[in-house]
């Protein structure tokens, strides 16, 4: 499913590839919470921002292989809800290691609000085409 870019790195022809957006955003969720200490909090964190960070990748590929409009926006849904988790956990982050790696953290919390400004489109995008059938 291509959306227009937000991102001026990722444009291609005014378009790009959402999948390839979520994979490096899986990926960058995933270094960070690699560079997360070794405390009994920082493993916490770490197991919840991998389990909502790189699970839209994954929900997303479901979407695309959605049976029904209801199941696309569904599947579209969850992506949302898991982006919305990691932004918490990410101002948790945030908050917690203000003097560490405050670059990578807000270029991961800016680029969640992007996509779940994208997933919100989309959505209401769906929702409408349901509705016009």
């Amino acid at each position: 499913m291509n959306e227009p870019t937000m991102n001026p790195n990722k444009q291609d022809n005014n378009r790009f590839d959402l999948e390839e957006r979520l994979l490096d955003y899986a990926a960058m969720i995933i270094r960070l919470a690699e560079h997360l200490p070794a405390t009994r909090a920082g493993n916490h964190i770490a197991i919840q921002l991998l389990r909502s960070g790189t699970s839209p990748l994954s929900n997303h590929g479901e979407a695309e292989s959605a049976e029904s409009m209801p199941d696309f926006i569904h599947k579209l849904r969850i992506c949302l809800k898991e982006f919305r988790e990691s932004k918490r956990w990410l101002r948790l982050i945030h908050k917690v290691m203000a003097s560490h790696n405050v670059p990578e953290i807000t270029a991961a919390i800016n680029e969640t609000d992007e996509l779940i400004r994208i997933f919100v489109a989309s959505i209401k995008t769906a929702e409408k085409r349901k509705s016009d059938k």
